[in-house]
């Protein structure tokens, strides 16, 4: 399966596909980043089972520097499935999880259709 972009209640979206190669590093990031702006997507669609699972230990820094390299390109992330519950037992990466969900930059959400009613709700992150 390849990668797909639409359009989703007023915002472009870049899917990436749940068969890709793990997101393991920075550059992984970068790659998905130049992809999803040669499609000229305001938001990526990631499943959360592309990442590796260094991601979910926050002691590795690597969901801050991918975090980072989404804010800094200016592009929204939608982290789409569930977390393992056993990860979601660490205290640091449950309040990262609820921190990000109240901002609108960085979601991590069950589903696409919940990312649908988010992006549909009257005051809908820009």
């Amino acid at each position: 399966m390849v990668a797909s972009s639409y359009n989703l209640h007023g915002v472009r979206i870049f899917e990436c596909p749940s068969n890709g190669p793990a997101v393991q590093s920075e550059q992984d990031a970068l790659a998905i980043l130049g992809e999803a702006m040669a499609q000229q997507a305001e938001m990526v669609l990631l499943p959360v089972d592309r990442l590796s699972p260094s991601f979910f230990e926050l002691r590795t820094g690597l969901a801050g520097a991918i975090a980072q390299k989404f804010v800094t390109y200016g592009m929204r992330l939608a982290i789409i499935g569930a977390i393992s519950p056993v990860a979601l037992e660490n205290p640091a990466l449950r309040a990262f999880v609820n921190e990000s969900n109240r901002g609108d930059r960085i979601w991590f959400l069950e589903s696409t259709g919940e990312l649908g009613k988010r992006l549909q709700a009257p005051n809908k992150p820009a």
